[in-house]
This record gives C-alpha cells, structure tokens and sequence, in this order.
C-alpha cells in the first residue's frame, strides 16, 4: 500500500536541450515533452547543468537539482561532525552498510558515503529518482566526487517492499529513515528544495509500516530523522538521540535479529 499522500500537483512535463534525452525521459515518466514553459506548474527541464526541477510561477523558489559537489568541499573532520554520521554510528574507517529507505535528493547518503560507509538509497518517486540518478551521473565524472558515490547504489522502488528483501541480501546494519513531513511553520522557514518536494509528494501519512520494516531488517539499529521538537515515532522510544541544528536523529538500537536491544 502506498502511505504517501495524494501528489499536490503532478508534474507537467520534461523540457530540454537534448531532444532525444528529454523524450526518453518523458516516455519513462509518462509526462509530455514541452515546447516551453508553461506559466504554471512543475517542470523537469534537462540542461547543460544537469536536471532540475522548478515551479514555473510567478515569485516560486528557484529550481531544484540533487547536487553533491557543495558536501565534497567540505573536510572530512568537518563532515564526521554531521549529526547523521554519529547517529548511524560511523567511526573512521569503518565499513559500515547504509540503507537510507527514503532517499530523497540523497545528501545525507553522500555524506555517509563520504566517510567511507556502502549506502544502499530507496527512492519511491520516479521523479525524484532521476534527479537523484542524474547527480550520481554527474558526480561520477568528478575526480572529488567520484569515490564517494562508488559506495552508492540507488534503487528506484517501494521502500517498504524492497527493504525487507534487501536488508537479509545485504545485511545492513544500519536503516535510516527520513520521511517527508507535513509542513510546519510558514514556507518562508521551508528551504526551497522541501517546498518543491513537499508540492510534488505531499507528506508521508504513515511511515509506520516501514519504521517497523526497518525495525526488523537492520542489524544494529535504525535512524529516523525527525523535526526537531516533534515527539518520537508512535511504538517504541529511541535508545537516544542526537540533536542536528533543526533536526533531530533518534536512534533506535537493535540486536542482530532485528529485536529490541
């Protein structure tokens, strides 16, 4: 069963300079080609920068594109700092398997596969995944960017029937969660990239049913990145939990058989 909400507002259609690339595209995403913008509405378009997603009316936020290069100029002290690497629990060196069920535009895997972790990325959005797809296409031709996403594997399915499967093939220890939340605040508060996402997916109603996936499948313990000052996922407390700048990283450690530890 699909928990996602409803889409806002579906994607109009794909435009690009590369005629024959945005047909493909469009074909696989069962979305037109357009001839131009359209005065309103979401929009794929394919350029010499890579691919983007933008809300084509007046005074909407900037395009969206999944980018790793600003996370590689950072160094790598400063990214072993990142809440999300000492929520997972990685440590110098260490070979840690990552499955991150709700990809998204992939910038906390690329700071875990940075530090050396094998990130396994599920993203349920045909859209979202081929932004996500095109970055791990661009960065592979990047000398700085290019050991990072060799550890990144992406998978374009339903979280919550491929991780089961997944998590035994692998054996992962670690699953992290970061569901897309109902809008909190004024949209001003909201980066530009969630506000596009959030007209595109909607929330996640019910992230239970993958929570408790995971719960079973990871080895040593699951992450769920939450807001904040929201309270835990409802059914069991985290074992801790770390807190980000805005965000929050519970951690819900679990026995190698998936149970409570």
């Amino acid at each position: 069963m699909d928990t996602r909400a409803p889409p806002h507002q579906p994607l109009a259609g794909i435009l690009g300079d590369d005629a024959e690339a945005s047909a493909a595209l469009a074909a696989r995403l069962g979305v037109p080609v357009l001839p131009e913008l359209p005065p309103a509405g979401l929009v794929l378009r394919l350029g010499p920068a890579g691919l983007e997603l933008l809300d084509t009316r007046p005074g909407a936020p900037g395009a969206v594109r999944a980018d790793f290069a600003p996370l590689a100029r950072q160094r790598a002290a400063s990214l072993r700092g990142e809440a999300v690497a000492r929520a997972v629990g990685l440590k110098g060196g260490q070979a840690l398997t990552v499955i991150d069920a709700t990809a998204g535009l992939g910038k906390d895997a690329f700071v875990l596969a940075s530090l050396g972790a094998r990130v396994h990325l599920i993203e349920r959005s045909p859209v979202v995944a081929a932004l996500l797809a095109d970055a791990l296409g661009r960065a592979e031709q990047d000398p700085a960017l290019a050991p990072a996403v060799a550890r990144m594997t992406l998978y374009e399915s339903d979280a919550q029937r491929l991780l089961p499967v997944l998590a035994a093939e692998l054996a992962a220890e670690v699953v992290y969660l970061d569901p897309m939340y109902p809008e909190a605040g004024t949209k001003g508060q909201v980066k530009k990239d969630m506000q596009l996402l959030r007209m595109l997916l909607g929330p996640d109603t019910d992230i239970t049913p993958l929570f408790e996936a995971a719960l079973a499948g990871a080895r040593r313990r699951v992450v769920v990145k939450r807001p904040r000052r929201a309270p835990p996922l409802p059914g069991r407390l985290p074992s801790h939990s770390i807190d980000g700048r805005s965000t929050r990283f519970d951690v819900y450690l679990v026995s190698p058989t998936g149970g409570p530890r």
